[in-house]
């Protein structure tokens, strides 16, 4: 796992970056090591963290006549079955990397090479022989590729603050993302908060040439229900999730597992315990409400694996939180971004690579709100303007009366009530609490996603909107921000695309089953996971914010919200009432609260104090 620059001037009196200076903003990403390479129209910037080939994987790296030249961040994880095709047609190599293998590969299937790639990566390639620059982001997008382009300069950066002294740009916050970060808790892709900043998207590659920028999309998540047995699905996703943890501990440096008490990362470690011995590692909180580290250690002791845990207390959560907000770039009020860089620092001191269980919920079908389509059938039969009027008449309800919301959620189609797994502020909401009351609804985001999958079932249309939205900005962008932050390689083995497009294969009967998630997947794996693990509901990293924010907490995130920088986007009047209902316990507002408090601290960070290079 390594960080990435990549540059092009557009003229030859553009100011010429300090390739040194411009990498140590990623040098967490990379403490092995550190290179550069100058063309005088591009210049390529890397750090490196050693994983495979630690003697001879230097970066940045060239094919045989030094033509073509590569930075490269993540694992290709069939690199050496490529690795023997390339040998067969005389391609010479000097080291045994994946990322040699991805130079020889481009060199002889050109910009097509991203389609043989099974793994997890970000790169870019500069051609001098085309003179343009090449790279792609993976099918899923879990490793980050940002770009800026300027009068002077086209960039790209595994790291947004990488590109923040790129000659012609100042920092500006892109105003039009704020309300979509209230809804969503983060900034939903290519956008980011910093104005003119954007993401290559995921499954895309992008070609820089002749002072234009050209995208394109490699790869599409496509699901195909089929008429298949519960025994041949449950045959063939243990068969598929075998190959993929097998081929997700390659490395030359230690590995271990992050350990919870649900059933993702259970099977995860249960695979890699058929492999030998595992590291597993869990956080936790004092409120056992909040905490997994029962269940975790439980299942540790199951497995009979080499089990560490760490107990996170407030004072210590709040303390890192600046330091987290410069890690993330943009603003992500998941409250379990913490837990996860504190697990993360705890595995660093004993191994360099980590797997996870990020992806099952949306591959498989995991996450609570998944069960709503089937709960809402008992009125689905009611013709359009029946159900219509049923949902009209809800709103007339007192907010108590039992069976409101019910009625509200079965009147109103998929794509109007469901924007992702997370909804923050509603549309009504963020207009008493912006001060621009002009802006797109959260549906200009989703509602394209939706028109590609008009064919789908309910559940499969959820996943497919959450891989898309959630996944992405929130999930993906936690796991790698927190690991790297601590110079630790998370890989996530549920995202393998061949995983994907067999469990894209299952309909919803085996998703979901008698209120149970994810149902296949625990079948699936009951005989060699702990009983108890099986049928356990997901409770992911749960944090204890709410309590948190009703004491001393609370009083320094109402100082944080009280900012002169704050007021200036939101309405104060109204976060004081958020700030009063919560600390009375008349509404649970932790999530809203939160929310306000990244945003500020964002803003501290990168706009106040400036934080550059």
């Amino acid at each position: 796992m390594c960080g990435l620059f990549g540059i092009w001037y557009k003229s030859a009196g553009s100011a010429r970056l300090d390739m040194e200076r411009v990498t140590s903003a990623f040098a967490h990403r990379g403490p092995d090591g550190e290179g550069n390479a100058d063309f005088g129209t591009a210049a390529l910037g890397f750090r490196r963290l050693s994983i495979i080939d630690l003697a001879r994987g230097a970066q940045p790296m060239y094919n045989e006549d030094g033509k073509i030249c590569l930075v490269f961040n993540g694992e290709i994880y069939n690199y050496r079955m490529l690795r023997e095709e390339l040998l067969q047609k005389g391609h010479k190599f000097k080291s045994d990397s994946d990322s040699e293998v991805l130079v020889h590969l481009y060199e002889e299937e050109g910009e097509e090479c991203v389609k043989r790639l099974r793994g997890m990566f970000a790169f870019c390639i500069y051609d001098t022989v085309r003179g343009v620059l090449f790279g792609a982001r993976d099918r899923f997008g879990i490793k980050p590729l940002y770009y800026l382009e300027t009068r002077e300069a086209f960039a790209v950066a595994s790291e947004a603050k990488a590109l923040l002294d790129v000659p012609g740009y100042s920092v500006a916050v892109n105003e039009a993302a704020i309300p979509h970060y209230l809804t969503f808790q983060y900034v939903p892709e290519p956008a980011t908060m910093f104005a003119g900043i954007y993401k290559i998207p995921p499954a895309h590659t992008f070609t820089y040439s002749n002072g234009k920028l050209a995208t394109r999309r490699y790869w599409q998540v496509e699901f195909n229900p089929q008429d298949r047995s519960l025994d041949e699905f449950i045959e063939g996703t243990r068969q598929v999730l075998r190959e993929s943890v097998k081929l997700h501990t390659q490395a030359d440096v230690p590995w271990g597992a992050f350990l919870s008490g649900g059933i993702d990362s259970t099977i995860i470690v249960a695979l890699l315990r058929e492999l030998g011995t595992v590291s597993t590692f869990s956080v936790g909180y004092e409120d056992q409400h909040y905490s997994e580290l029962t269940e975790a250690a439980d299942t540790a002791r199951y497995l009979e694996t080499d089990h560490e845990e760490y107990l996170i207390k407030p004072e210590g959560f709040w303390q890192e939180l600046p330091r987290l907000i410069w890690h993330f770039d943009d603003p992500v009020a998941d409250p379990a971004a913490i837990s996860l860089f504190f697990v993360a620092r705890m595995a660093r001191k004993k191994i360099t690579v980590t797997l996870s269980g990020e992806g099952a919920d949306e591959v498989f079908g995991g996450y609570g709100i998944y069960r709503e389509p089937y709960a809402l059938r008992p009125l689905s039969w009611l013709p359009s303007p029946l159900l219509a009027a049923v949902g009209g008449g809800s709103r007339l309800l007192p907010s108590f009366v039992p069976g409101k919301n019910y009625l509200r959620r079965a009147a109103t189609p998929l794509e109007k009530r469901y924007v992702g797994n997370a909804l923050i502020f509603s549309e009504e909401e963020k207009r008493q609490l912006l001060k621009k009351r002009n802006f797109p609804p959260a549906s200009v985001v989703t509602q394209p996603l939706y028109d590609r999958i008009k064919g789908l079932d309910d559940v499969a249309k959820m996943q497919y909107i959450d891989l898309h939205t959630w996944m992405v900005g929130d999930i993906l962008v936690k796991a790698d921000k927190m690991t790297m932050a601590n110079s630790l390689e998370l890989r996530v083995p549920y995202l393998d695309h061949h995983v994907f497009e067999f469990a894209a294969a299952i309909p919803a009967k085996f998703k979901i089953r008698g209120g149970l998630t994810k149902y296949l997947l625990r079948q699936a794996f009951a005989g060699i996971v702990p009983p108890a693990a099986v049928n356990r509901p997901k409770r992911g990293f749960p944090v204890p914010t709410r309590v948190w924010l009703r004491g001393k907490l609370g009083r320094q995130a109402a100082e944080i919200v009280s900012a002169p920088e704050v007021g200036r986007y939101f309405s104060r009047p109204y976060i004081q009432k958020l700030l009063s209902d919560h600390a009375a316990g008349r509404v649970d507002n932790s999530r809203k609260i939160w929310t306000l408090v990244i945003f500020a601290l964002w803003q501290e960070q990168f706009l106040t104090k400036k934080a550059k290079l």
